[in-house]
């Protein structure tokens, strides 16, 4: 068993591949951190992706603050095996991904300062297949 995350269960095996063409209108601020990592492009985030950039700012950030991962990989992409003809049903699961769309935070940071905060996620938003950019906390009026 991968040590990063899929879901305990599932209402359906398989899914439809679904567009994703809109902005975040969820998720899109930091809520939990001081400091975030917010996608500026959509994609589908694969879930040893997002293991690979919580590792990357633990290892940097030497168990100070604490990190929240804003997404979870709950949508199964099947992938047919390589020079297979065509029919014979849809095939399995290949891996489970998270949809973002752009605007998302996907990373929180709490506890640490500024310039430790912008080194971890710089280091993280290497990891990512998107383009990323480094968010702090919005005052409430």
């Amino acid at each position: 068993m991968p040590p990063y995350k899929i879901p305990k269960r599932v209402k359906y095996r398989k899914e439809f591949r679904r567009a994703r063409d809109r902005k975040a209108t969820k998720g899109n601020y930091v809520a939990f951190g001081d400091y975030g990592l917010q996608a500026l492009e959509g994609c589908w985030l694969k879930s040893n992706v997002i293991e690979a950039g919580r590792i990357a700012a633990q290892q940097l950030l030497k168990r100070q603050g604490k990190l929240f991962i804003r997404v979870f990989p709950d949508k199964p992409v099947s992938k047919k095996p390589l020079e297979t003809r065509m029919g014979k049903g849809k095939a399995d699961v290949d891996y489970w991904a998270a949809r973002v769309r752009p605007g998302t935070v996907l990373f929180e940071l709490a506890g640490v300062p500024e310039d430790q905060a912008k080194a971890a996620m710089a280091r993280v938003a290497m990891k990512m297949p998107v383009r990323c950019r480094f968010v702090g906390r919005r005052l409430s009026v």
